[in-house]
């Protein structure tokens, strides 16, 4: 339900806080105080089109607050979990409003688009009147709103259910379809270019290891010639291993004459012969690692060229072939099996439909007997509404070429207005007035099914009096049972109703050159008055005062 409502520097209100209650609350005073303010502010907050003309003269920017206590299980719940907005038990609605005309949102102190703004606005609150655009007006909503009030949520949940199997697969087969269609103008491609890759079985990874390999075994040739001289020279017969040796030997005979000059000299010759045959054991290792059959290269070779000239004709990377070769191999063999799984799909789908016609034509006839039933209600109400000559129908036109997840049926809410005229939608028929009272009628009839747990009704009593006055405000207290009501009213019958009253009116400011709207909670004295003055005029009387207490007094229903 809405609970605080507070407005800056819109129009004539500078600043402005109000509480409400739930049950039935009215908003009162004389024409011109500022009534279409209040409900443009709250249209703001819900996420109405904005307009630099309601930011208030003088002012840069003006903003609307709606605060908003939540039960647990409000679908604003969930949608604020989706758009990962934090939650409580309270919502705040905040719109900023600049005088050039651009606006901000705000949900919860976060910034949110302004059609997320109108989405949960439309959750919260339900305004209806003369010239409301978001009343139940729109045929989209009518069928939504007669299956709420004949209870067909499982039915439809059946046809939803139905038509998402059905279409789910028909998808299925067109697109198992389209594959054999374009398999089969390639059946001759397929088959040849499957066993080309199956003798070529190309493996992943395998390009960049063969060139790899490639690479290395033409640079080992390049330096094999010259590792075998080198290894000759070490180990072939004029190999300095065997002077140094032999010279290293006679040194060693004649230590023993100078022992101090040639046991150094000894010593070192050791370390160069011991270098000498780590270099000729590593020259001969490298050597015997460049002696490879020459065939490897070419096989290596080959290969790598086989690899690539595969990539080229099929257009793909050699990485890519071991997966092209596995599509091709299932498209062949889609093909190969393709025919039965397609005629299965087919038998499947005719399965399909014929359950979910069987579904739609059933909610179908559900859904005229429930339109008779709901047409029945709201026509009831007709009468006490000064509509007594008015007739209200559901027209439904079931057609299985317009079959949807809905069902098959185009349902709108038409209206005959007076006897002897033709029938038509509500929204075209019916004036201003006759429309507000329609909605009423719509409301009352649905109780507290398919609602916001806010409505606001403009001015639904406008050209009306008395018992019909008094009509429409039994059954505002009645909605106001289970819902939370706002109703600006010019009707004393209806104010008298309520369980909150606020009075608007204009004050001066200032020095007096300027004037704001303002609004008062009252009650007591202030109310009898307030009411006395909607019943007798400017001027009021002690007959007014004693007809107002009597009104307030009277019996709820």
């Amino acid at each position: 339900m809405l609970r605080q409502l507070s407005i800056r520097d819109i129009v004539l209100i500078e600043r402005l806080d109000i509480e409400f209650a739930a049950g039935l609350s009215v908003l009162t005073g004389e024409t011109g105080a500022g009534k279409s303010i209040l409900l443009d502010s709250l249209a703001l907050a819900l996420g109405a089109r904005g307009d630099g003309a309601l930011v208030r003269n003088g002012a840069e920017s003006g903003n609307v607050t709606a605060v908003f206590e939540l039960d647990t299980g409000h679908p604003v719940n969930k949608l604020l979990l989706a758009q990962e907005i934090k939650n409580s038990d309270t919502l705040i609605l905040r719109r900023m409003q600049n005088s050039d005309g651009k606006t901000r949102a705000f949900v919860n102190d976060e910034p949110v688009s302004v059609g997320l703004m109108r989405e949960i606005g439309a959750l919260l609150v339900e305004l209806h009147g003369q010239h409301d655009e978001r009343a139940m007006l729109d045929p989209a909503s009518h069928r939504g709103l007669l299956d709420v009030h004949g209870g067909l949520e499982a039915d439809c949940n059946l046809v939803s259910n139905a038509w998402n199997a059905w279409k789910q697969a028909e998808k299925s087969r067109d697109e198992l379809a389209r594959d054999l269609e374009a398999a089969s103008r390639e059946t001759e491609y397929l088959k040849s270019s499957c066993e080309e890759l199956a003798r070529l079985s190309p493996e992943v990874g395998e390009e960049e290891k063969l060139a790899e390999r490639r690479q290395r075994m033409m640079k080992i040739e390049q330096i094999a010639s010259d590792l075998g001289e080198a290894n000759e020279t070490l180990s072939g017969n004029a190999s300095p291993v065997i002077t140094i040796s032999n010279l290293a030997r006679r040194l060693e005979r004649k230590k023993e004459h100078a022992p101090d000059l040639i046991e150094a000299i000894i010593g070192s010759l050791d370390t160069a012969l011991n270098a000498l045959h780590d270099a000729q054991a590593s020259l001969e290792a490298a050597y015997n690692e460049t002696q490879f059959d020459p065939r490897e290269l070419e096989n290596a070779e080959e290969r790598l060229f086989a690899l690539r000239a595969a990539s080229r004709k099929y257009s793909t990377p050699v990485e890519n072939l071991p997966d092209l070769a596995i599509r091709m191999a299932d498209s062949l063999s889609t093909l190969e099996d393709g025919s039965e799984r397609l005629a299965n799909l087919d038998n499947q789908c005719s399965q399909l439909e014929t359950e979910y016609f069987q579904h739609a034509e059933l909610l179908s006839e559900k859904r005229k007997t429930a339109g008779e039933q709901f047409s029945e209600a709201v026509i009831n109400e007709l009468p006490a509404l000064k509509l007594e000559a008015a007739e209200f129908m559901v027209e439904i036109n079931s057609d299985n070429g317009q079959a949807g997840p809905n069902g098959i049926d185009t349902l709108e809410f038409w209206v005959r207005t007076n006897p002897g005229t033709k029938a038509g939608p509500m929204r075209k028929v019916a004036s201003g007035g006759e429309l507000a009272r329609f909605m009423l009628a719509l409301k009352v009839a649905l109780a507290d099914k398919a609602s916001a747990p806010t409505l606001v009704f403009d001015e639904i009593d406008s050209g009306v009096g008395g018992a019909v006055a008094d009509a429409i405000g039994k059954r505002l207290l009645r909605l106001a049972d289970g819902l939370q009501v706002l109703s600006v009213t010019h009707a004393p019958q209806v104010a008298a109703r309520a369980g909150g009253h606020y009075l608007i009116s204009k004050i001066n400011v200032a020095d007096g050159s300027r004037v704001a709207t303002a609004v008062e909670a009252i009650s007591g004295n202030s109310r009898l008055e307030e009411i006395a003055r909607m019943l007798s005029g400017a001027s009021v009387t002690n007959e007014a005062r004693a007809q107002a207490e009597k009104l307030i007094n009277q019996p709820a229903v």
